[in-house]
């Protein structure tokens, strides 16, 4: 039996919330045949920050790897959704484990419930604690993803969470929507997308039961 895959994937599309003051998602047409161009060809304008992504290193560090040095591997294989929709502030790894955490995860998806995918940018969201970020990456966590704007508080401008994770060999995946995924085991295929030496990565994020 085939299993189901669930795209949990935002769109970069015209209409999906930017972070505010960054660039957001524009299309047009370069050549339209309503126009009388022998064929259509479109041209989008966008940060990549707007839909579901992969941040880099770069997005923090002077000089640091960027999206082209991504590693594949990372954003493939078993994965583990956890439910922190009832948590507020910075999450604990007692409060990860009350959750659903097991020990050992490699990619950990937090479904906070704030999400763009509502249409609406949010004012906040639940957030690791730096003390957390070390205690998974001390247990081989090589992926976070949030269904949130950010791994770090909106606020934030010393982006201790990205650091931290970036610093200790593991990935960041951003704006992903887990309004229809259930907790429990996954295997996740979020590659993200072939670019240059850029801050981020658009990424089409898809989850199969276990």
């Amino acid at each position: 039996m085939t299993r189901p895959i669930h795209d949990i994937s935002i769109a970069f599309a015209p209409g999906t919330p930017e972070w505010p003051g960054d660039t957001p998602c524009s299309c047009g047409w370069s050549w339209a045949i309503a126009q009388g161009a022998s064929v259509n060809v479109s041209r989008m304008e966008t940060s990549p920050h707007v839909g579901t992504h992969a941040d880099a290193p770069l997005h923090v560090g002077l000089d640091a790897p960027g999206a082209n040095q991504l590693p594949l591997d990372a954003f493939i294989g078993l994965s583990r959704v956890i439910d922190v929709r009832h948590l507020e502030g910075e999450l604990t790894i007692s409060q990860l484990e009350a959750a659903g955490y097991l020990s050992g995860t490699v990619r950990l998806l937090l479904h906070t419930g704030r999400t763009i995918a509502n249409g609406t940018f949010p004012d906040g969201w639940p957030v690791l604690a730096p003390a957390a970020a070390r205690a998974l990456l001390a247990d081989g966590l090589r992926l976070l993803g949030v269904d949130c704007p950010s791994v770090d508080a909106r606020e934030s401008k010393t982006l201790e969470v990205h650091r931290i994770l970036f610093d200790g060999g593991a990935n960041v995946l951003e704006n992903l929507d887990l309004r229809s995924i259930r907790p429990g085991p996954y295997e996740l295929l979020a590659p993200p997308l072939a670019v240059g030496a850029i801050d981020a990565a658009p990424v089409r994020a898809l989850l199969r039961p276990l």
